[in-house]
């Protein structure tokens, strides 16, 4: 499963710091849903338009080793991903807000888009999440996969005293 960053795993918003630097925010229930997400077995990958360290370090605090920064083809960079891991497709998921989304939307087995994406992202979207991106929707499409796998209920008690 692959998400884009900015828009989905965030608000989209951009905020910079007195030296330039980008920051960002996360919320801790998408971090907490892919690190169940990877646990029950789903490799995730985070792919974005841009580079940021502040994505960089979420990601090593969730385990997750597949980013892809800088990049203009989602696509391919995808594809390539695939590839790399002997799946098709059929056994790939894409969760995007734009436009430039669209592509892997259209040909993964699973589209997702956060409830205030683009309404092209919308209308190609499997699943639309109740919440804004940034604001728990990364969690919502977790629990929704883990679901639909059998997954979650087994996840949940072993959480359980």
């Amino acid at each position: 499963m692959a998400f884009d960053i900015d828009g989905v795993l965030t608000d989209g918003r951009l905020y910079f710091g007195p030296e330039g630097e980008l920051l960002k925010s996360f919320h801790v229930q998408d971090g907490h849903g892919l690190k169940l997400l990877m646990r029950s077995g789903v490799q995730v990958a985070l792919i974005s338009g841009r580079h940021s360290s502040a994505v960089e370090r979420r990601a090593a605090e969730l385990g997750i080793r597949h980013l892809i920064f800088d990049c203009d083809d989602k696509r391919a960079a995808l594809a390539e991903l695939l590839a790399q891991h002997h799946l098709t497709w059929d056994e790939a998921g894409f969760m995007g807000d734009d436009l430039v989304d669209l592509a892997p939307m259209a040909l993964a087995i699973f589209a997702a888009a956060p409830a205030d994406a683009h309404p092209e992202a919308l209308a190609r979207a499997h699943y639309i999440t109740v919440r804004a991106g940034g604001q728990g929707a990364v969690r919502e499409v977790c629990d929704y996969l883990l679901t639909a796998q059998g997954h979650l209920e087994r996840l949940i008690a072993e959480m359980l005293p």
